[in-house]
This record gives structure tokens, C-alpha cells and sequence, in this order.
């Protein structure tokens, strides 16, 4: 075995190699294997990290709480800005500001994660100090109470959060317009105007509540892609989710590790994916 040009170099035995193949299963047929990974599975054992020296599961579970945290926080954020800004656009169609502000959406919706953070870690955190420049909390920290524990992590996490909000609440925001055009259509819209109905009891007793469940149902079907985007922004934050695990897992080659992480993010979407088909049946019983 050799490292990197310049680094360290380390040479085994071939009888050490046989010693780690037979450790880690490796002697075996790749089925045997296959067989023994997924019985592994089913008993909550899905690896052993050669890196952290401990159990894969238990390090991702430690990491999890910090991306589930960004990642819940950015979808309803973005859910409700996109939402309301996209219902009012679509009320007042061809306006000065729907015109603006479909301009605006659609220039946010081709930027990438990763470019936003950038933007955001160079001017509010780099230049102006508003913002710490990277970590989850400070490192060294002696909190004097709770409170000013949970501050310093809502400090430290309030960019990643408004990254990942941005880049999805465009989505949202074109979703909720057209749903809502589509609605406002429709023959009880015309008949809601016409018995005399408040403009207020119009929009969210009428056309909102029959425009959202398909913005609902993106809901759930965006949080398996802000998952993916998370992982490009921790990485631009360095902040200790699971996007900066895999970072240093894919440097130490620790293979485990990297094949826990793909295996948690697969689950998490395909979760993510029939949650959405429960809750747009339950929204819309003509799917059933």
C-alpha cells in the first residue's frame, strides 16, 4: 500500500493483508458478503469506522442532529416565503411586482449552494464579522446557561440555514404561483367574488386552501434534495453535520464511514418520498 506523492508511505506484510482481509470479511465471495452486509443491517450494525474507531451508526447519529436541525429549519422557511410570496404574485398577475419578483425567483434559482455560502461567508462573515466564519458553536466555549448555549448555535447556524433557504424557496415560490393561477380559474373562485366574499376569506378560505397541497407534497419530496445541498454547505461553513463528515471520511478513506453516509441520505429520501405520497393522498383524496 503507498500514500499520496510527498506523504507517508506504508508497506504491509502479505500476511498482514490476508490478517485485515479475514478481519473485514474480505476473503469471502462478494455474495457472501452481500448476504452478511444486509442480515447487518436488519440487526443495526452498519459498519465499523477504521478512522474514528467506533460505530459508524453511532457517529452519524452524533452528526445527524446537526444537519436534520438546518435542513427542517431552511424547508419551512423557504416553504412559507415561497408560498406567500408565489399566492400574492399569482393575485396580482402581471403586476409591477409579480413581474419583479418572478425576475428576482428566477435569478435566486439558478445560483448554487455552494456560491450563495460563499457570497454569505465573504461579506457578513469574512468582511463585515457579523457572523462567526465557521464550526457549529465556539470551540472552547464555557457557556454560562442554556440559553446562551442555544444563542451561540442559532449564531453559528443562521447562514447555512439562510443559504439553504434561498436556494429553495424559488422552487416554492413557482410551485404556489401556478397552482394558485390554476385555482383562481376555477368556477367557485368566480362564485366566491361574486356572492361578495371579503378579499380575505377569498384567498386563504377558498384559493389557498385548494393551492397548497401540491406545494405541500414538494414539501417533502425537496427535503431529500436540501439533504445533498446541506452536505455542500456544511462543507463551505465547516460546519460538523454530515456534509463535513463525509468531507473527512473521503479523506481518510475510511470507506465504512462513506458507505454508512450514502446509506443514511439514500434512506432519508426515499422516507422524505413516501411521506410526501401519504400526506398528498390525505390532502387530496381523488389520488386514492
Amino acid at each position: 500500500m503507498s500514500s499520496e506523492e510527498g506523504g507517508i508511505a506504508i508497506s504491509y506484510s502479505d500476511e498482514q493483508i490476508e490478517k485485515y482481509k479475514e478481519y473485514y470479511g474480505l476473503d469471502k465471495p462478494v455474495f457472501v458478503q452481500y448476504i452478511e452486509y444486509i442480515g447487518k443491517l436488519f440487526k443495526g450494525d452498519i459498519g465499523y469506522s477504521i478512522y474514528y474507531n467506533d460505530g459508524v451508526l453511532s457517529i452519524i447519529l452524533k452528526r445527524m442532529v446537526w444537519t436534520v436541525s438546518i435542513v427542517i429549519i431552511a424547508l419551512i422557511l423557504s416553504f412559507f416565503i415561497g408560498t406567500i410570496s408565489g399566492s400574492y404574485s399569482a393575485w396580482h398577475r402581471n403586476s409591477i411586482f409579480d413581474r419583479i419578483l418572478y425576475i428576482v425567483m428566477t435569478f435566486i434559482l439558478q445560483i448554487p449552494a455552494f456560491l450563495i455560502g460563499i457570497l454569505f461567508l465573504f461579506f457578513l462573515a469574512a468582511k463585515t464579522g457579523w457572523f462567526p466564519l465557521a464550526g457549529g458553536m465556539r470551540v472552547f466555549a464555557e457557556h454560562q446557561n442554556s440559553f446562551e448555549k442555544i444563542l451561540d448555535i442559532i449564531h453559528h447556524g443562521f447562514l447555512p440555514v439562510i443559504t439553504l433557504s434561498l436556494v429553495r424557496v424559488g422552487e416554492f415560490y413557482f410551485i404556489a404561483r401556478n397552482s394558485m393561477m390554476t385555482v383562481l380559474t376555477k368556477d367557485y373562485m368566480r362564485t366566491a367574488v361574486a356572492k361578495g366574499l371579503s378579499k380575505r376569506r377569498i384567498i386563504f378560505r377558498h384559493a389557498l386552501k385548494n393551492s397548497i397541497p401540491p406545494v405541500i407534497t414538494r414539501a417533502f419530496l425537496a427535503a431529500g434534495y436540501v439533504f445533498g445541498g446541506a452536505i455542500l454547505v456544511e462543507n463551505v461553513f465547516n460546519y460538523p453535520g454530515i456534509g463535513s463528515l463525509m468531507r473527512e471520511a473521503v479523506m481518510v478513506r475510511d470507506y465504512p464511514l462513506i458507505q454508512g453516509i450514502f446509506l443514511f441520505v439514500a434512506i432519508s429520501v426515499l422516507t422524505m418520498n413516501f411521506l410526501a405520497d401519504v400526506v398528498y393522498k390525505k390532502l387530496d383524496p381523488r389520488v386514492n
